[in-house]
């Protein structure tokens, strides 16, 4: 019987390369045969398909199954509930006594009790793979390593599993790779079709880099925003591997990256120098002898980042570990040519079976000397702490009970020690209340995560940067802090409590809620939704509340007891549901006569506007933009927002919306049509949200006039080395840091703030004068606006002559212009507020 055209030619394409787990990845080898492969279980080899996270999760499922070598945990869920798993292997005596392993691990990492003997422990390696979903080799690598670990005969196996304990991640981004996996698989082509022109390899708008929410889950292990990486944090504390694995894929025309990454330049500042100068060039060679025995080339000592703490494979340097980066060639889909010829899916996938079975073999021969660096590494934080001159960081924001909770809760996350602050203290520009302020002790285990934290660096080995520049989280959460040698904590502080007030009892002729707290907005869009008429009081002022005199700021919302459509008990029953479950804290008066400034009747005083919010994303758009907007809204104030993809805007009546937002991106591919339209709602009082280099096409479509800063007549030197040029040029951007602007405390975009100053995050050189009108440039750069990180003194020059944010007048409408980054990676909750008063007062803002 012939064989049909189909499976002929499939045939060819799997001969040729070699395909099966003895022939290709594993030549030589001798399996046991009780242990599936996971080409038997799948029904495919491995490399002639994109295999699906469900396939994934089951054959692991099938390993822990059938074997007391194997184990399997879920240790949480994605945002489309797909588990998240490590499947633990080791031999059957480890594994019965993995708890005595762990709590040994644990006592190692904890410099307040006696090291235990490293000798008879094990080696704890963690492999980690597939952070982005459109890298896939790693995951498919995952498991042939696995079923290697379990089921090779060979001695190397056999020493691994009598005296390590391995643990796999297949999977960090599982809804990523879902969705490069049926891209990839759903455009495969029989032969498949190396031509990189094809559509199997050009993933459409936003590809499956990222997670649902379009973030990149690489820069999350510090700020900790999406349920992937909590589990992720919350399981390494349980353990502190010696060695922790990150692999990833980059351009088609590369070969390997391997570490140690570029010397000084692309390495943290808080991590120990044997790490990069001992320990990374240990491991080395043995990457090295593996990938030279199948004759593969690579490179290390380059462009890598191990700089900033929220990469999978930074996050472990600053834990005692060892963090390792590697980088494969792409053949993104199934076969595409390269300058080097045609890549093979499975040619990427040996390659990162390869460094697997080199980090395990590293890791086991350097056992004790990886368990003496924990030890040591914890050891040294302490004393080094204990010599800090900072002694203390002191944090609190008097008026945002909600956001110091964030914030706290972030701290313990990471295993930092936080306590109580006992007393009312002034320091610096600060006042710290007692029971709103917190201290953290740089003496302490954790104390280089306390510096990734705090510290503020301006000072660098390199001016160019693969990522953020800046990390100092108390700036992303807008925190109030300082440090104090002399103040003594008070208790220890163990878990976030959950905030709760009592509602006033009684009849009232108003209800009132603060715009300072966090969640404040995520309450009126409740109330709005509830059909509570809410009004916003536009100026600060004093009030006799039924508990106390209290003093509230311009943007504090007001529900007026009189004009309400809803019953008065069920609109009662309602807000006290709502202040509940957003831990708001609602005042009553009696009276509209205030104490001091407006009353409660003024004509200061107006309705809310109800946010009706479209977004433009898909090709042209900023997808990291667009999904820190999309989450914000969605996590943390519960409002739909309307996408809508760029080419379908031509279909889009706006006056069915009142806000349009716009995030950074090219949007020429509007029709003249739509930008008539466009013009139209916005002289009739529309509402758009840009953010960078959409406010830039706002200006180039002759929809706003704002000016840029001009910039000096060119100073570079006449002549350079052509090999200096990516340096030189790279130096010129603005890659991620923070500065202090100044509010306008009285403009709407700024309700909710008490202070006139603010970090913000600025990632663009997009440099716009203040507003011809002296009113609409609420937020402006300080003197000296530099917190930390990299920027050329050129570029520093041109931020002090720009504004942070300008209010264009369109007509009736306006324009808000963003230029630097609100919502940045789902973590800057101190600016997040403004970004919100956006939407919620836009229509008040000219």
């Amino acid at each position: 019987m012939k064989k049909p055209l189909t499976l002929l030619i499939l045939g060819i394409f799997l001969s040729q390369f070699s395909f099966g787990q003895e022939n290709y990845f594993f030549p030589g080898e001798k399996f046991d045969p009780a242990i599936p492969s996971p080409s038997d279980f799948l029904g495919y080899e491995i490399g002639e398909w994109h295999t699906r996270y469900d396939l994934i999760v089951k054959y692991f499922e099938k390993l822990d199954e059938i074997s007391d070598m194997a184990s399997l945990k879920t240790i949480g869920y994605t945002h489309e509930l797909r588990p998240k798993i490590i499947l633990t292997i080791s031999s059957p005596s480890n594994m019965e006594n993995l708890e005595e392993i762990r709590l040994k691990q644990l006592q190692l990492a904890d410099p307040s009790q006696s090291k235990p003997e490293v000798s008879s422990m094990p080696a704890i390696i963690h492999q980690g793979y597939g952070v982005h979903g459109n890298e896939p080799s790693s995951a498919e690598a995952a498991m042939l390593t696995a079923y290697w670990l379990m089921a090779s005969q060979s001695e190397l196996a056999t020493n691994l599993r009598e005296n390590s304990v391995v643990h796999f991640d297949p999977t960090v981004n599982p809804d990523g790779r879902d969705r490069h996996s049926h891209w990839a698989n759903t455009n495969k082509g029989f032969p498949p079709v190396a031509d990189p022109l094809d559509r199997e390899h050009n993933e459409v708008w936003p590809g499956g880099r990222t997670n649902h929410y379009w973030f990149d889950l690489n820069r999350d292990w510090l700020p900790l925003a999406h349920p992937e990486s909590q589990a992720k944090i919350a399981w390494y504390h349980t353990w502190y591997p010696n060695v922790t694995t990150d692999f990833h894929e980059m351009g088609t025309n590369s070969t390997y990256f391997f570490e140690p990454t570029k010397p000084y330049g692309s390495e943290n500042p808080v991590v120990p120098r044997k790490n990069y100068d001992d320990i990374n060039v240990r491991f080395a060679k043995y990457f090295s002898k593996y990938l030279d025995e199948i004759g593969s080339l690579y490179w290390t000592k380059e462009v890598f980042d191990n700089s900033y703490p929220g990469y999978g494979s930074t996050y472990p340097d600053i834990h005692g570990g060892l963090g390792l980066v590697f980088e494969q060639a792409s053949s993104r889909g199934h076969l595409q040519n390269s300058q080097r010829g045609e890549i093979s899916f499975a040619f990427t996938i040996r390659n990162h079976v390869r460094s697997s079975l080199a980090t395990m073999e590293a890791a086991l021969d350097n056992k004790d000397f990886m368990h003496d660096y924990l030890r040591e590494f914890f050891e040294t934080a302490v004393s080094e702490g204990s010599d800090d001159p900072a002694g203390n960081y002191v944090f609190g924001d008097e008026y945002d009970e909600s956001r110091n909770q964030l914030f706290v809760k972030l701290l313990l996350d990471h295993h930092i020690k936080v306590y109580e602050n006992d007393s009312d203290i002034d320091l610096g520009n600060y006042s710290f209340k007692k029971g709103k302020s917190w201290v953290v002790p740089t003496s302490q285990p954790q104390f280089r995560m306390v510096r990734s934290m705090f510290e503020e660096v301006t000072e660098f080995a390199d001016s160019v940067f693969y990522d953020a520049s800046t990390w100092t989280m108390a700036h992303t959460y807008g925190m109030p802090f300082a440090t104090s040698s002399g103040i003594k904590p008070g208790d220890e502080v163990t878990e976030v409590s959950e905030i709760g007030y009592p509602f006033p009892e009684g009849k009232a002729y108003a209800y009132l809620i603060d715009w300072a707290d966090y969640y404040a907005p995520r309450m009126l869009n409740d109330l709005q939704k509830a059909g509570i008429h809410v009004e916003v009081i536009n100026r600060p002022f004093t009030s006799q509340t039924t508990s106390d005199v209290v003093e509230f700021g311009a943007g504090t919302l007001m529900i007026p007891m009189g004009f309400q459509d809803l019953d008065e008990t069920e609109l009662l029953e309602k807000l006290k549901e709502l202040a509940n479950k957003n831990h708001q804290q609602v005042y009553a008066t009696k009276t509209g006569l205030n104490l001091q400034g407006i009353d409660l009747g003024s004509n200061l005083v107006g309705a809310v506007t109800e946010p009706k919010v479209i977004m433009v994303v898909g090709d042209g758009v900023s997808s990291y933009e667009a999904g820190e907007i999309w989450y914000l809204l969605d996590s943390q104030v519960g409002m739909p927002i309307t996408k809508v993809n760029s080419d379908d805007m031509g279909r889009v009546n706006l006056f069915d919306y009142n806000t349009l937002v716009l995030p950074s991106g090219n949007y020429n591919s509007f029709s003249e049509g739509f930008l008539d339209h466009l013009k139209d709602w916005l002289q009739r009082g529309g509402t758009i949200v840009s953010l960078k280099s959409a406010s830039l096409w706002l200006n180039r479509a002759g929809i706003t006039n704002e000016k840029m800063v001009e910039r000096p007549e060119n100073s570079d030197p006449i002549a350079l080395p052509y090999a200096d040029r990516n340096a030189f040029e790279g130096a010129k951007a603005v890659g991620g840091s923070i500065y202090m602007a100044k509010l306008d405390l009285t403009h709407p975009i700024t309700y909710g703030y008490r202070r006139d100053q603010l970090p913000v995050y600025r990632n663009s050189s997009i440099f716009v004068q203040p507003s011809q009108n002296k009113y609409l440039t609420p937020i402006r750069y300080t003197e000296d606006p530099l917190l930390g990180g990299y920027i050329s003194d050129e570029n520093l020059e041109l931020m002090k002559q720009s504004a942070s944010l300008i209010i264009s007048p369109v007509g009736r409408g306006r324009v808000i212009n963003f230029y630097d980054s609100p919502n940045f990676r789902g973590t800057w909750f101190g600016t997040n507020k403004l970004f919100l008063n956006a939407l919620f007062f836009g229509d008040i803002m000219d």
